[in-house]
């Protein structure tokens, strides 16, 4: 992609974050950007637990970021890892991010700079959503 993408001041902001991730178990340092609608940047790196179930992907962690700020709908992530090629999200940040709009841009980068872009719903085409949630309350 060019210089002039719309997207590469995100995928900078996710490939500085990418730098602080604690992971001494895995060693895949993975960083994420979102951008809010407003444009305002969220980062977040993951961080690795000795008990593993408690590890927080830097997706989630850039959401949580976001949402912390005030912000209820992102328009765009990107996920930068030490792969070559771009790796995906995984289904827990899929799901987290499809709360926060479905129609966003993804962003994959890896670590040689080549991007793959997709929509979240390309990604996660049937999520569970809140409107599933109501309808068993009825």
């Amino acid at each position: 992609m060019n210089g002039n993408d719309v997207h590469d001041d995100l995928v900078a902001a996710a490939q500085a974050v990418r730098q602080h991730a604690y992971a001494p178990a895995s060693r895949f340092h993975v960083g994420a950007a979102v951008r809010a609608r407003d444009g305002r940047l969220f980062v977040g790196c993951n961080v690795e637990n000795a008990s593993y179930g408690l590890t927080i992907c830097a997706e989630r962690a850039a959401v949580c970021a976001a949402v912390a700020a005030g912000v209820r709908e992102i328009v765009a992530v990107a996920v930068a890892t030490d792969l070559d090629e771009p790796a995906r999200p995984c289904g827990a940040c899929r799901q987290v991010l499809a709360e926060f709009g479905l129609g966003m841009q993804v962003v994959l980068v890896g670590r040689t700079g080549s991007r793959h872009v997709v929509a979240l719903h390309e990604l996660l085409p049937d999520p569970f959503t809140f409107a599933d949630v109501r309808r068993g309350q009825r």
